[in-house]
């Protein structure tokens, strides 16, 4: 079941489900969500499931990373690839960018996403898949540095296959 303050599914689903609205300056000159803008939306619904809530704030339960380089850890992005599958035209509803992972190295996590248009619309339309490798790296040595039992405790629920790409 999906919690309506974050957005976050419950681990029996297997996925993340992060609502994400879209802006104007987002789309293109021909009307539609920008190839680099949808990275900018992959960003903000990874920062929305990873990072622990502000005060006040809701987040699912696999925020359990802390925000800002003082707190000795980084996520990098060290490969990113996506598949459109349909032109995401602007529209007032969010995106529903379900999330998960294909899996959980020593350091790094494969974190699947597909990009849907909003769940109450009658046809379900997948604009998009994406696939980011993200090493989490001591902020000091800049050298990677392993998960914790914490990040693996909180995302071991959500591991599910990895994206198998159309037009590879």
């Amino acid at each position: 079941m999906t919690d309506p303050r974050s957005g976050a599914a419950s681990p029996a689903e297997g996925r993340l489900h992060i609502p994400i609205h879209l802006r104007w300056g987002d789309l293109d000159a021909f009307n539609h969500v920008n190839n680099t803008s949808m990275l900018k939306l992959l960003e903000e619904a990874r920062v929305r499931a990873f990072w622990r809530a502000g005060p006040g704030e809701e987040a699912p339960s696999t925020a359990v990373l802390d925000s800002g380089i003082d707190v000795g850890i980084l996520t990098l992005i060290a490969r990113q690839e996506i598949e459109y599958l349909a032109p995401v035209p602007y529209q007032r509803h969010p995106l529903e960018v379900q999330m998960w992972f294909g899996k959980l190295g020593g350091s790094s996590i494969e974190v699947c996403y597909e990009v849907h248009n909003d769940p109450s619309f009658p046809e379900r339309v997948i604009y998009a898949r994406s696939t980011a490798i993200i090493v989490l790296v001591d902020a000091g040595t800049g050298r990677p540095t392993r998960l914790s039992d914490e990040m693996r405790d909180a995302w071991e629920p959500f591991i599910g296959p990895p994206i198998e790409y159309i037009r590879r």
